[in-house]
């Protein structure tokens, strides 16, 4: 009998590093899952809805139905021999449920001090609830060991619901962070005013953002010295850990990315960082899926305006149909950029000469001022980002030679169009970022550039693009017929409104590969890619989206 406990001592205690070890990497995933979606509840089960099967997968649902039929029989049986056996069987089950490996990613979970306060949380709820469990338990039955199976399946039943007691541990521990995100916004927001020379530019826009926001760096570095706000920092607290970090008084100019998803996040940073200039790069169809229409993406990129001072200047491409409508109703001063209807406009570009190495134009103002102008970007798009980042050198006293050689230093920005050439005699155009309907076409117009080589594309499809993807994505299978030699399609649930568009006109069916994971597509692009092609990485899905 001593021997008996002196077994099951050594297995419960076995059992429970198991759990916690299984419960970690559980945690571990869902805290990276709710991390990517901006530690919003409603965004995070919104996700686990959709992607439920990635959730509750069924190793885990088969542990959990085996675990309780178990449970059932030893409860029955009440023997110590069967519970030592159902002990180690459980064990088992869990170690066989956990998914250990790490998946190669985009964006790596980053043990931020919010991060490691959430997974606090849930470990403290997690015990809590033990706790009382144990206690009951214990009030219930003075053999400790006879009915371990209901503790067994009680920490069964935590693991399993581990998404859901994230949301309770964020929805509990979101008091605490709030705070915490007043007080470092709160030091941003009086420390970026301490400054009283520095010239603030917002740049706001549901696509181009990111690159004007390098280009206008770029050209602005001739004249002062300049900080940007880094990769895709574009939220209020990326931009307080700038501003509190970094930004001191031997800066010039702070270029400011102002990212958004819902009605009233650009008011919030626009209040954070006090721009005097403001700048909407573009408005289209991203991220319809919370702004539910276009009309709420005008009003919330106008939001950058409306906050812009009395003395503010606004920039606009004047080429958007909705961003123009934005700059006719506005009484600031204002700077009109773009290539069409160059008559009323203030800063274009005309002679636009594109190839595969970049492209040329003369930049013009409405004062008569011209002058040539090279860059490395490829693409047509990429002239409005210059034009953009060449109004807000004119507004901070640019001349337009200094503009000039600005552009002609900027550099490809990371995974937007970036040529890549890695020495096998293969072109790799990597396009991976965020894609929308108008990167897609204009990546698609570079490649058919190349006149040498066949053109293969390797995507997933857009997203986050509401009612309008399925179209969206049918209308760029459309583009791809038209360019594309091969077609290698990520994800078939995903990609086929691409594929029953890229077969609305004649396309050989041998050519189109699809691929549930971009391992897969670089397999299948290794046996068919030969010297002289030219492959077109179109769009990399976030890692909440991979099917």
């Amino acid at each position: 009998m001593l021997e008996n406990n002196g077994l099951m001592i050594i297995f419960a205690i076995i059992s429970i590093i198991i759990w916690n070890v299984s419960f970690f990497y559980r945690c571990r995933f869902m805290l990276h899952m709710m991390q990517l979606e901006g530690y919003k509840n409603t965004n995070y089960i919104k996700w686990i809805s959709e992607f439920r099967y990635k959730v509750f997968y069924s190793k885990i649902n088969i542990l959990m139905i085996i675990a309780i039929i178990l449970a059932v029989v030893n409860l029955v049986a009440v023997q110590e021999q069967f519970s030592l056996l159902y002990i180690i069987l459980w064990s088992v089950l869990i170690i066989l449920s956990t998914d250990f490996k790490k998946e190669n990613v985009k964006k790596d979970l980053v043990y931020t001090k919010r991060a490691q306060r959430l997974l606090a949380s849930i470990y403290i709820v997690n015990i809590l609830i033990l706790v009382v469990s144990i206690s009951i338990y214990s009030a219930l039955t003075t053999d400790f060991f006879k009915y371990y199976a209901i503790l067994l399946i009680i920490g069964a039943a935590l693991y399993y619901l581990v998404p859901y007691t994230l949301y309770i541990a964020n929805f509990i521990v979101k008091p605490v962070e709030n705070a915490i995100n007043k007080h470092y916004f709160d030091m941003a927001h009086n420390k970026v005013r301490s400054f009283k020379n520095l010239n603030i530019v917002g740049i706001t826009g549901s696509y181009g953002k990111t690159s004007t926001k390098f280009i206008t760096a770029k050209i602005l570095e001739e004249k002062y010295n300049v900080l940007k706000t880094p990769e895709s920092y574009n939220t209020p607290m990326g931009v307080s850990k700038v501003i509190n970090n970094t930004l001191d008084d031997g800066y010039d100019a702070f270029v400011v990315e102002m990212g958004a998803r819902n009605i009233g996040d650009i008011k919030e940073m626009a209040e954070l960082a006090g721009p005097k200039i403001g700048v909407i790069t573009s408005i289209g169809p991203t991220h319809l899926e919370t702004f539910i229409n276009i009309d709420n993406i005008m009003k919330t990129k106008y939001e950058l305006i409306e906050a812009l001072p009395p003395d503010g200047i606004a920039i606009f491409n004047y080429d958007n149909q909705y961003v123009k409508k934005l700059a006719d109703k506005t009484f600031k001063e204002k700077i009109l950029y773009g290539t069409e209807n160059i008559e009323q406009l203030d800063i274009y570009a005309t002679n636009i000469e594109v190839s595969k190495i970049g492209s040329t134009f003369i930049l013009n103002d409405k004062n008569g001022n011209s002058i040539k102008c090279e860059t490395k970007l490829l693409g047509e798009h990429n002239i409005g980002n210059l034009l953009a980042g060449a109004a807000i050198g004119v507004a901070l006293g640019l001349k337009f030679e200094e503009i000039a050689e600005g552009i002609k230093k900027v550099e490809p920005v990371p995974h937007r169009l970036q040529l890549i050439n890695p020495g096998t005699g293969v072109i790799i155009i990597d396009d991976a970022f965020n894609s929308n309907p108008v990167s897609s076409k204009a990546a698609l117009d570079v490649i058919s550039q190349f006149k040498e080589g066949r053109k293969i594309i390797v995507t997933p499809g857009m997203i986050e693009l509401g009612q309008e993807e399925e179209e969206a994505n049918r209308q760029f299978g459309r583009y791809i017929s038209e360019v594309c030699d091969y077609v290698i399609l990520v994800g078939k649930n995903r990609t086929k409104p691409i594929y029953e568009g890229i077969f609305e006109k004649e396309f050989n069916k041998d050519s189109v590969f699809v691929v549930n994971s971009l391992n897969e597509a670089t397999a299948v692009l290794q046996k068919i890619v030969r010297p002289k092609d030219v492959v077109l990485f179109e769009n990399d899905l976030p890692d909440t989206y991979n099917e």
